[in-house]
């Protein structure tokens, strides 16, 4: 355990949608307090003023002079990599909005840059953070499901117009892959394990957009398990997990189920957390059981906070690292691919060596 101090001091890089968000969360919270914002806008600017804190408009000049126990990156993806070696060059803990990096070429080199140099790191994918996501977890590895055999999962929203006047949400990149489906990407592989294949079709008919606004895919799962996943942009619903966990920051909840999970023993459905099951031995012409998983009530981005600074202390493992983090962004390249070419691709293709 590191002697930090008792209220850690957090800079923030950043302050858009998300980064206005940490910006409360980090000054409310009774360990942490608000070092600095970083932020080229007027916006970010008063934020600075409202909250007390010095404002720079650069990374590396805020860094050297207020040299915060902690980080949060909240930047543009393209600056992600740029920030993180910023503070990997002076062993500052941080945590980095996902994706981690553009590509997952460079989401590894800047995970290997921080294993080098020992320096914790924790990716903003906050659904790990999740009571129901956690209580999930633990349900498979107590073998609750038994072997898992299915996995799907559902993404469809209708995203306002005025949402892609910015420019690079059109364009490739831009779209529903990285900024939506990246999480649930990433819940599947911290629920069921690695993605070891994948094969998706993509299409931007509705919009017509450079970028895609619906996409099908198939997964197969290192287990053996396969799963689906359909994700729309363009389709008004409740499944999705941000609305039907009553967990977002900025949508109002609607209570749904977003993902299916199959085992041999019982399907699970989330994030409601009911489970269907048969008695011992049963099957199709036995009735089935419901029961339902204990999830208590806990914010996630809370938690993720909390867990940042158990990191900063050095009392805890990084529940998502920078190199886990990078393993979704290189199924994400893979699920991108397939896309292309519309035949299998394998997630090790986009994968660096430790």
């Amino acid at each position: 355990m590191s002697d930090a101090p008792s209220v850690l001091r957090i800079a923030l890089l950043g302050y858009g949608l998300i980064g206005r968000e940490h910006a409360a969360l980090v000054a409310d919270h009774a360990a942490t307090e608000l070092a600095a914002i970083v932020d080229i806008g007027e916006e970010g600017r008063q934020a600075a003023a409202r909250f007390g804190v010095p404002w720079f408009s650069e990374i590396a000049p805020m860094l050297d002079a207020v040299a915060p126990d902690g980080v949060i990156v909240a930047l543009p993806n393209q600056l992600h990599v740029a920030a993180g070696l910023a503070c990997i060059e002076r062993r500052i803990p941080f945590l980095v909005e996902k994706p981690v990096a553009d590509t997952a070429a460079d989401a590894f080199a800047l995970a290997a840059a921080a294993e080098a140099a020992g320096v914790a790191t924790l990716v903003g994918h906050h659904r790990r953070h999740a009571p129901d996501i956690q209580a999930a977890r633990a349900a498979i590895q107590r073998g609750e499901l038994g072997r898992i055999v299915t996995v799907a999962g559902l993404c469809l929203v209708r995203k306002h117009d005025a949402y892609f006047e910015v420019a690079w949400r059109r364009r490739q990149g831009g779209g529903p892959l990285l900024i939506n489906a990246i999480h649930d990407i990433d819940c599947f592989r911290f629920l069921c394990g690695e993605i070891d294949s994948v094969q998706a079709i993509a299409s931007h008919a509705v919009r017509g957009f450079e970028v895609e606004d619906t996409v099908a895919m198939a997964l197969c799962f290192r287990s053996g398990a396969l799963g689906t996943f359909l994700l729309s942009d363009v389709v008004p619903s409740p499944w999705f997990w941000e609305t039907a966990s009553g967990q977002a920051l900025y949508f109002p909840p609607q209570p749904e189920t977003a993902y299916t999970i199959g085992g041999t023993h019982a399907a699970l459905a989330l994030p409601t957390g009911v489970l269907w099951h048969h008695h011992d031995g049963g099957d199709w012409r036995s009735p089935l059981l419901q029961s339902r998983l204990p999830i208590p009530d806990q914010r996630c981005y809370v938690a993720q906070l909390d867990h940042f600074v158990d990191l900063m202390r050095g009392g805890t493992a990084s529940v998502v690292d920078a190199r886990d983090g990078a393993m979704t962004v290189a199924t994400l390249e893979a699920i991108e691919r397939a896309a292309t070419t519309q035949g299998p691709v394998a997630v090790a293709d986009f994968v660096a060596a430790p």
